[in-house]
């Protein structure tokens, strides 16, 4: 396995955000971790790329635990992909994707032959080439998109971790974003809010609820209409289409008069 997470437990101001959470995801595999608002997903990621240390279990990249290893070495293993990319300081795109070689740079942080044509190739995968030399802050968000998973790309990663990538774009962009994840053939691990979206990238969804895994497995095991009303709120059934697609279908949805789904089981075996 590409990355295993182990009874991951990550307390937040005294309050449990995620309550023992395992999942597994595989070599080149797409996993999309779904769930709704204040599931954990995003606390989820950043114990995946040491943005914050979680109270409990562990975390493996490659059969390493992540936390052990020193932050330079588990940076050349896992890129992040963030909705917020900060403060820019007037960079180009090239220059953008070009920090993605970073954890690779010695004590003096100098730029090599390797490092230049991983930024290339990175820029040419994703089609930056357009607009290489034009101010990052002037792109659109789709453009920007592109540029962040570039320098991702650049870092050659042998995890790649998404925190909704795909929000505030247009549907083409969204679609040309998602097909460029897939061909990267990086093992993934991708916050989704859009479940469609989810269903069409991923080769398995891990579904979580109240911290804990509620759900794990192939999306049309996953996406149950039991699944969807108690975790998501809403009537839904999911299909695979002839051309392969899966779509989901919702329906007007009244809740109990009590206001409360029924309850679901919570997984709690390895994923």
């Amino acid at each position: 396995m590409n990355l295993t997470v182990e009874q991951l437990r990550v307390v937040l101001d005294g309050l449990p955000i995620l309550r023992g959470v395992d999942l597994d995801v595989g070599d080149g595999d797409i996993v999309g971790l779904v769930g709704p608002n204040g599931s954990g997903k995003s606390t989820l990621l950043r114990a995946v790329y040491r943005s914050l240390r979680p109270a409990g279990g562990t975390v493996r990249v490659a059969g390493d635990d992540v936390w052990s290893l020193p932050a330079r070495s588990a940076a050349r293993r896992t890129a992040a992909v963030l909705q917020d990319s900060g403060s820019t300081g007037g960079l180009s795109a090239t220059e953008m994707v070009s920090l993605g070689r970073t954890p690779h740079h010695g004590l003096l942080g100098r730029e090599g032959r390797t490092d230049r044509e991983a930024v290339s190739e990175a820029i040419e995968r994703c089609g930056v080439a357009p607009f290489a030399d034009r101010e990052y802050a002037s792109l659109s968000g789709g453009e920007r998109q592109r540029v962040l998973l570039a320098r991702a790309l650049a870092q050659e990663p042998q995890l790649l971790v998404l925190d909704e990538l795909t929000n505030h774009l247009d549907i083409r962009a969204r679609f040309e974003l998602l097909g460029l994840i897939r061909a990267t053939g990086v093992t993934t691990l991708a916050v989704l809010h859009d479940l469609d979206l989810a269903a069409r990238l991923c080769d398995r969804l891990v579904v979580l609820h109240e911290g804990a895994v509620a759900a794990a497995g192939p999306v049309l095991d996953v996406l149950t209409p039991k699944l969807m009303h108690t975790v998501f709120g809403v009537l839904a059934h999911t299909e695979r289409h002839l051309d392969g697609v899966v779509r989901i279908t919702y329906e007007a949805n009244p809740l109990p008069e009590d206001g409360r789904a029924p309850a679901v089981a919570v997984q709690r075996g390895r994923h």
